[in-house]
């Protein structure tokens, strides 16, 4: 099969410098709601609040998925929609797309110099709200190498 030959505009798109303005943090929240409207299948809104500071620093990123987040990714994941309630218990696709969802974005330039310890944020879907936190590793080499684990697929 042969490829047909780049127009003029994608040959300038390829060539335009990457937009460095946006922060860890912003790209971050950029990527995670993106990454639950596609795989809940609807409207998903975050919105950042005040991350309560880590106890001890974890070993490898930490997400906080509250109880009402889990169900209404339980529902929404099955096929059916969400109706209230509480999951006692985090799904385990939840925990490996959030992951996946930070391994892969970790490795996106440009790589600020200083990460926050911990983000939070309000999650609103489907007339869900809830709260997601994530707690990170105070050294970034810690971070590269649990994501380089996520992604090889040899597990956290």
């Amino acid at each position: 099969m042969k490829l047909l030959d780049l127009t003029q505009e994608e040959r300038a798109w390829l060539a335009a410098p990457l937009q460095g303005g946006e922060g860890t943090a912003a790209r971050l929240e950029r990527t995670l709601a993106d990454t639950l409207r596609a795989r809940l299948r609807c409207a998903v809104r975050l919105d950042p609040v005040a991350a309560p500071a880590p106890v001890a620093a974890p070993a490898v990123p930490v997400w906080r998925i509250d109880d009402a987040l889990a169900a209404l990714w339980l529902a929404r994941r099955l096929g059916g929609r969400f109706t209230g309630g509480r999951a006692p218990f985090v799904s385990a696709g939840l925990q490996a797309t959030l992951d996946a969802m930070l391994a892969e974005r970790w490795f996106d330039p440009p790589r600020a110099v200083h990460v926050p310890a911990a983000f939070a944020w309000r999650v609103t879907a489907d007339g869900v709200t809830a709260t997601l936190g994530l707690e990170l590793p105070r050294e970034t080499r810690a971070i590269t190498h649990w994501a380089r684990r996520i992604i090889s697929g040899s597990g956290a």
